[in-house]
């Protein structure tokens, strides 16, 4: 479609895909286009394929080289930093070298040390985490192994370093420094006591808002698309984050207390409080964490690896339990289930979720294949609602992303949980979405939310079941 009036670009690079969607300034999204993303390895460690997005996010910017596009969004996953070498005085600097992937383990000794500099979690609300998680920790290890690359090197996280792919200028920004990287510290609005102490404050590129302007395209990038260069790039946002922006447009959600619960390889919720809450006293050893969204406000959240574990648990890709034509045979499944006690009990990702010690076994498997896909979302909703117990989420929740079209996960969650409702939106393009509100935060979604019908019959006593189950197995 020929648009004759402004368009936007967001682009949204996760840990599993990588995602190109235009919009109209309406909010009608108008084209998608999605990459699976892989990984490369250099000198031992696993690291993000920086240079074949790169090429491949060129070439569907130069799909819409015939639209007029005025602005480009990016969005990134929390858990990624890059290096520049060389910027500054006028010079872009170029990457020094592949970031690394959050889940390549880092030697024992290494994560020893760094664990020593960690503030408390009272102060950065980031709980220490596992891996390349924390973002300080892979900052620690690139000291150890780059240690001349990273001498003068200027750091900015994952969907910055897009901006600066594009634009050329560098820049970091609140809500990808302040999701579980141990650099900031959200009651104080500022990097974290540590980030100062080592310097690496100082090695971040400036701080802006996720709505600001970083540049317009750099000459290089408006001839290699064909895009105007005329356009704009903003600084953009985490990707969780950009979720709770687009919940936000939706009037139940909007200045009211609810959580959001985005849905994909993480389950993430976020609460978003009526009234101030004391950030501190969350269980940092169940993966309770404080996110700050794009206004600097602390954002109570809890997680798990929902989607990696009903993988795991289906061995088929995670669709399989979401798309449209299974759903009826799905929930035809949960009756039985229910009946024979057939429950999972955590955890299939060790060190993540509210139960991170605890290692996963079935109890009463069932050998049907609908049957072992919906006890997985039943699974799914357990842990999820043990989740939103321990950030205190009442009154409303809306479940987003792809698994808010798992019909078993959903309505068992609106079930365990009869005192909130529940609601869904659309699964696709909540993320992109919330980017656009960052250019126009009047814009509403197309459609209105959907309230979940519970799961027939009291789900209580099965919950009460699995959480015996957990503590004999503890």
């Amino acid at each position: 479609m020929q648009l004759d009036s402004g368009a936007y670009i967001v682009i949204d690079l996760g840990k599993t895909l990588s995602k190109v969607s235009l919009w109209s300034r309406d909010g009608r999204m108008l084209d998608r286009q999605t990459r699976p993303n892989s990984l490369c390895e250099v000198d031992g460690v696993r690291r993000l394929d920086a240079d074949g997005i790169g090429s491949w996010l060129l070439d569907m910017l130069a799909r819409h080289a015939g639209q007029p596009v005025e602005a480009i969004i990016p969005v990134g996953h929390g858990a990624a930093v890059a290096a520049l070498a060389g910027y500054g005085e006028g010079t872009p600097g170029t990457l020094a070298f592949a970031p690394f992937d959050y889940e390549q383990a880092i030697p024992d000794d290494i994560m020893t040390a760094y664990r020593d500099q960690r503030d408390a979690f009272a102060i950065t609300g980031s709980p220490a985490l596992p891996d390349g998680l924390n973002l300080g920790s892979q900052i620690w290890w690139m000291d150890q192994i780059h240690g001349a690359e990273m001498r003068g090197a200027t750091l900015l996280p994952w969907a910055q370093y897009w901006a600066w792919f594009l634009t050329g200028r560098a820049v970091s920004e609140v809500t990808s420094l302040g999701c579980h990287t141990d650099l900031w510290a959200p009651a104080s609005g500022g990097f974290s006591p540590m980030a100062v102490r080592l310097g690496w404050a100082d090695r971040f590129a400036p701080v802006v808002n996720a709505a600001d302007t970083v540049a317009t395209l750099s000459p290089a990038i408006a001839e290699r698309t064909g895009l105007p260069k005329t356009v704009k790039v903003l600084a953009g946002l985490h990707d969780s984050n950009a979720a709770l922006l687009a919940a936000r447009g939706f009037p139940e959600i909007a200045r009211n207390e609810a959580t959001v619960l985005s849905t994909g390889t993480w389950f993430i919720a976020m609460r978003l409080p009526a009234q101030p809450v004391d950030t501190a006293s969350l269980p940092e050893a169940r993966d309770c964490l404080v996110n700050v969204d794009a206004y600097g406000k602390p954002v109570p959240s809890a997680r798990f690896m929902g989607g990696r574990e009903i993988e795991t648990l289906i061995e088929i890709d995670t669709r399989r339990v979401d798309i449209k034509p299974d759903q009826p045979a799905l929930l035809a499944a949960v009756e039985r289930l229910l009946a024979d006690e057939v429950m999972i009990l955590p955890t299939l990702a060790p060190g993540f979720g509210p139960f991170p010690q605890l290692e996963c076994r079935w109890v009463n498997r069932p050998e049907d294949w609908y049957a072992r896909r919906a006890a997985a979302c039943l699974y799914a909703a357990l842990v999820a609602d043990c989740s939103l117990d321990l950030i205190g989420a009442q009154q409303r929740l809306l479940v987003e992303g792809r698994f808010a079209e798992a019909e078993v996960f959903v309505r068992a969650l609106a079930a365990l949980r009869p005192g909130t409702q529940v609601y869904t939106a659309n699964a696709h393009n909540d993320v992109s979405f919330g980017a656009l509100r960052l250019i126009d935060p009047a814009l509403e979604p197309s459609g209105s939310l959907r309230k979940v019908e519970p799961l027939p019959g009291d789900l209580s006593a099965y919950r009460a079941g699995w959480r015996a189950e957990l503590e004999a197995f503890a």
